[in-house]
């Protein structure tokens, strides 16, 4: 269906189109600032580092439900072999082969579009089939270093796990935000745990996949009223799938990318820092989670690191 007149007040309400300037190709990414990185190189106080990136591996998340993405195919190009020679060093060499949006990654802002515009009003067919991404592609990404915060959200509700039909609301994200002692601030970085990759590494990916508990459409005048720099979570789509309104269909997606020029990551492990967190007492720390510059591309791997 056409996308509603509500989507279309919640996207004048939260576009970021010319903020930076008519050829920013970074969006949101412009809010982490060397003052912000000072900032939050100044929470890191155990130095405990945690992981946050599931295992690249041919048993990953994909079910074959998104058509394209798939799961790591690692293959050997060369074991033990003596190339200068014999008797020389041998060498071992691999390959992979797997969807950039597999298992931990970024999106892009060239990952989806809507109304034939990009983010930044730059056209849907800067997309094309043998450059990808000519504009905006995940190369452009500056390094994405920034105070961290995770909003457990499942841990709020009293749960290791929401419910599949959970929609996260913004009365959410305050409940978790005051659980966590913490005030989101302009560039941060904004982990959303819902307790759904606990259906992956228990080995079901089909629970995992659907139904599955997500960001609701009200969510990202939220973000943007802190001016946040980009969001990520542990779920296959990021926002409440099956939709909450009736085949409106990735509608967060394309507020946070294409009028917001907000990255958001999916499947991030945040099982370990969610236990850390709650161990410690501060849901706050470093966060390094850098993108992978595939030219032209419309997403990227990434293997986050949270430093507490």
């Amino acid at each position: 269906m056409p996308l509603p007149q509500e989507f279309h007040d919640i996207a004048a309400r939260v576009n970021n189109w010319g903020r930076w300037g008519a050829d920013d190709e970074i969006g949101t990414l412009n809010l982490i600032t060397d003052e912000v990185v000072r900032a939050a190189a100044a929470t890191v106080h155990s130095g405990r580092r945690v992981p946050l990136a599931l295992p690249l591996r041919q048993d990953g998340v994909q079910t074959g439900m998104i058509p394209g993405r798939v799961n790591p195919l690692h293959t050997m190009t060369a074991i033990n072999q003596e190339i200068f020679g014999p008797g020389t060093v041998a060498t071992s060499d691999d390959a992979v082969t797997m969807g950039l949006q597999a298992a931990t990654h970024w999106d892009g802002l060239t990952h989806v579009s809507h109304s034939g515009r990009l983010y930044n009003n730059r056209p849907a067919d800067a997309v094309t089939a043998h450059a990808g991404a000519t504009v905006l592609g995940i190369e452009k990404a500056t390094p994405i270093t920034s105070r961290g915060v995770l909003l457990d959200v499942a841990r709020a509700h009293g749960t290791d796990l929401l419910s599949g039909g959970h929609a996260v609301t913004p009365e959410d994200l305050d409940a978790a935000e005051e659980l966590a002692g913490t005030t989101v601030r302009a560039g941060d970085i904004v982990l959303v745990r819902t307790g759904q990759l606990r259906h992956y590494l228990a080995g079901d990916r089909q629970a995992y996949a659907f139904p599955s508990p997500g960001l609701s459409l009200r969510t990202p005048e939220w973000f943007h009223a802190r001016d946040v720099a980009a969001v990520a979570n542990d779920t296959l789509t990021f926002e409440i799938f099956p939709p909450e309104i009736e085949d409106l269909w990735m509608p967060v997606h394309a507020l946070h990318l294409v009028e917001m020029g907000m990255l958001q990551g999916q499947n991030w492990n945040l099982e370990e820092l969610a236990a850390a967190c709650a161990e410690e007492g501060r849901y706050s720390f470093f966060l390094s989670a850098m993108a992978e510059p595939f030219v032209g591309g419309s997403g990227t791997p990434v293997a986050p690191v949270a430093v507490l």
